[in-house]
């Protein structure tokens, strides 16, 4: 993992970051931006430097009110001829009306008693109350700024293009959740990022109909968000037949749909609503749909239905927790049908007891140096290890370009990479690249990719804590075989499957001679997730072990 070099960030960092986005943004998705937005562009682009790089500051803050009195960027210099510039060019706004809960956000509560409430009146107790007082005024909008010019006569302006700027982020990061604040992050270090294809032809919205109908489904998925904030439960029916009433075209916006259809079908659940939930996770193609489906069955006492939902899922499952899930419902179910009860098979792992003295390190830490005496060689790795091979083996895959899936030039795995469609998509170039692997020497093959791959940011591979010598010596001593079967497992499912491995791999000489270690302290227990690979280690004749530890005392 790249580490920061703590260096300050220019002064005008953020406009280079927003001419980026803007630049990337034009090349990807230019033919798809309306006229209004492109003109927006286009204005932005024709300001001088200082005004842009106000203009900037000004979306990038929570607003949209802003007083001249309270903006100073020691860079800029003098604010007001340069929001002189951004008004001559349609770039801002001055503000022609303020609601009361608007004023309470510009204004302290002593400037508002000033402006709006004289000398000798009795004056509200806090803040809310002063701002109700204000309400209760009932000032048209020329009084209200007229009232704050008592206070300041600077000017109290609003960006234009916010909504744009919105637009711009989402079309650049394929997402909500990120911002400019990433390019500050990239900024700060000397993270590298793998370079994937950024073009119209990997790009994740094919038209402005797609882009639409992503952003509908987001106003929807902030519809509920905003109804459960507000307890109003009793409306969530009302949003659930808005959402199934949709078609989902573009496979843009499908992630998004399916994920929201599972989110308001659980709290219709909650409410008592099976029926509609039922419709919900029945059009969800998204874990947890099915098992929720059959859940639902379960509990109503629809026991053939539950049954034929179960045998879908087994049959084929989309990741590991569904799959489980089945095998925990169906019997109960066939029960309830026929009465015949089925015997559920423990498990037997193997287990080691360790007895050791108290320490300042950790208990898998105490547990490797004591198991020092017997190997040749004991490494703490937990998930890191495992992970790390998979993305070395397979890195080329994971940064393959496929459309849609990388959006930005900051990305360290695909967008896809924790949904099946990762496997689906990639079918073929997987299948090619196991067997492509079943037939190299996979020593040589790890180290190549680790010493090609080292510099640069991915998810998968955990450079500052699986040197290469050991990544060399795994795929010395692990056979082949062996790292094969936990990649086709770990190909299955990502998602779930890249956590549960034992904390510590134990290496002797030579080949064959390795095995894999869960360290469990006093009162510690197996999580399902170990379990998982405890149980696939066995099937696979892979050596695996629990160690129990008990203090010495």
């Amino acid at each position: 993992m790249a580490e920061s070099n703590n260096a300050a960030l220019a002064p005008y960092y953020y406009r280079d970051n927003y001419l980026r986005l803007c630049d990337t943004v034009e090349a990807q998705y230019g033919d798809i931006l309306s006229a209004a937005e492109s003109a927006l562009l286009q204005t932005f682009r024709g300001l001088d430097f200082n005004a842009q790089c106000l203009y900037i500051r000004l979306i990038s803050r929570t607003g949209p009110w802003f007083r001249e009195s309270k903006l100073a960027y020691a860079e800029l210099g003098a604010i007001p001829p340069i929001l002189d510039t951004l008004l001559a060019n349609e770039m801002v706004e001055e503000a022609y009306e303020l609601s009361a809960q608007e004023l309470g956000r510009l204004y302290t509560r002593s400037e508002l008693l000033h402006a709006f409430c004289p000398a000798g009146q009795a004056q509200p107790r806090g803040k809310a109350a002063l701002l109700d007082a204000i309400e209760e005024l009932q000032l048209d909008a020329d009084e209200t700024l007229a009232a704050l010019t008592t206070i300041d006569d600077q000017r109290i302006i609003a960006p234009r293009g916010v909504e744009l700027t919105e637009h711009l982020q989402l079309l650049f990061f394929g997402n909500r959740r990120q911002s400019l604040t990433d390019f500050v992050l990239q900024d700060l270090g000397l993270t590298r990022y793998y370079p994937y294809p950024l073009d119209r032809a990997h790009r994740l919205f094919c038209s402005r109909e797609a882009l639409q109908e992503y952003v509908a489904c987001a106003n929807l998925s902030d519809a509920h968000y905003t109804l459960l904030d507000a307890g109003e439960y009793e409306q969530l029916p009302e949003l659930a037949a808005e959402l199934a009433t949709m078609t989902i075209q573009y496979a843009s916006s499908e992630k998004r749909w399916h994920r929201l259809c599972n989110n308001v079908a659980r709290d219709l659940e909650r409410i008592d609503e099976h029926e509609l939930a039922l419709q919900l996770y029945d059009r969800s193609q998204r874990h947890p749909a099915r098992e929720r489906r059959a859940r639902i069955l379960e509990t109503t006492g629809d026991w053939a239905s539950a049954r034929g939902v179960c045998e879908e899922i087994l049959q084929k499952p989309w990741c590991e927790a569904e799959r489980e899930a089945a095998e925990r419902i169906l019997p109960r179910v066939n029960r309830k049908l026929t009465g015949a009860r089925q015997s559920r098979q423990r498990d037997k792992f193997t287990e080691i007891t360790l007895t050791i003295a108290r320490g300042s390190e950790s208990v898998e830490g105490l547990a490797a140096a004591h198991l020092q005496q017997q190997w040749q060689a004991v490494h703490y790795v937990e998930n890191a290890l495992m992970n790390t091979l998979f993305g070395l083996a397979f890195w080329e895959q994971i940064f393959e370009a496929v459309p849609g899936v990388f959006h930005n030039p900051f990305q360290s795995a695909p967008a896809d990479m924790y949904d099946r469609a990762f496997r689906i998509t990639r079918e073929h170039s997987l299948a090619a690249r196991m067997q492509q692997l079943r037939e190299e020497d996979l020593e040589t093959t790890l180290v190549q990719a680790y010493e090609r791959y080292q510099h640069y940011e991915c998810r998968w591979t955990h450079w500052r804590y699986i040197p290469l010598e050991l990544v060399a010596a795994c795929a010395r001593i692990i056979p082949a075989e062996h790292l094969l079967a936990i990649w086709e497992r770990m190909l299955f499912d990502p998602q779930e499957n890249r956590r549960g491995f034992p904390d510590l791999i134990a290496l002797g000489a030579g080949a064959g001679e390795y095995c894999l270690i869960e360290v469990k302290g006093p009162g510690d227990a197996l999580q399902d997730s170990q379990k998982r690979w405890l149980r696939y280690f066995q099937a696979h004749d892979i050596p695996a072990q629990v160690a129990w530890v008990q203090w010495h005392e």
